[in-house]
């Protein structure tokens, strides 16, 4: 369940819900699926380990999840269930549904939002994740640089994890 909060007073208000609701378990995956649900360094979350036993989330994802793998353990929050259509305050759509997007909000065991947590950890993940070939990170720290333009990003909304989205 993705649930959106706002601050208000005396407390924080619900502002929207976003259920989880992966799909059957595919009768056959391809190799990347295989290996990122029995690599020890990617946690997934149930709705998020559904996603790939479903078979629906994009290669370039299951590839860059591998290979950060190779140095990093990660936990994965949200693949494509769960996530709004569009990109939360816009109308544009999210890369999540269609599965070319992952987020994830515990790198080496430590939270991303976590003031702890060293920001050059973050920082080196944020960029190998473009460096495995995401178009578009986005998380707590305002990167600069990046293969493309605004390939790195940082708002309210990805204070707490790190955003990596594909565009095939």
């Amino acid at each position: 369940m993705d649930v959106r909060l706002s601050r208000a007073r005396p407390r924080w208000t619900v502002t929207a819900l976003h259920p989880a609701a992966p799909g059957p378990a595919a009768a056959s995956l391809p190799g990347e699926a295989r290996r990122v649900l029995g690599d020890h360094g990617i946690g997934l979350a149930p709705a998020a380990e559904a996603d790939v036993r479903g078979g629906g989330v994009h290669t370039s994802v299951l590839t860059a999840l591998l290979r950060l793998a190779g140095d990093y353990r990660m936990e994965v929050t949200v693949l494509r269930s769960g996530h709004p259509l569009d990109v939360f305050g816009t109308d544009r759509p999210s890369d999540h549904p269609p599965g070319r997007a992952v987020d994830v909000w515990r790198i080496d065991g430590k939270a991303v939002v976590d003031p702890a947590t060293p920001r050059t950890l973050i920082e080196s993940f944020m960029r190998d994740a473009a460096a495995a070939g995401s178009y578009n990170v986005g998380g707590p720290l305002p990167l600069t640089g990046g293969a493309t333009a605004n390939q790195f990003f940082s708002d309210d909304t990805h204070h707490d994890h790190v955003h990596i989205g594909f565009d095939k």
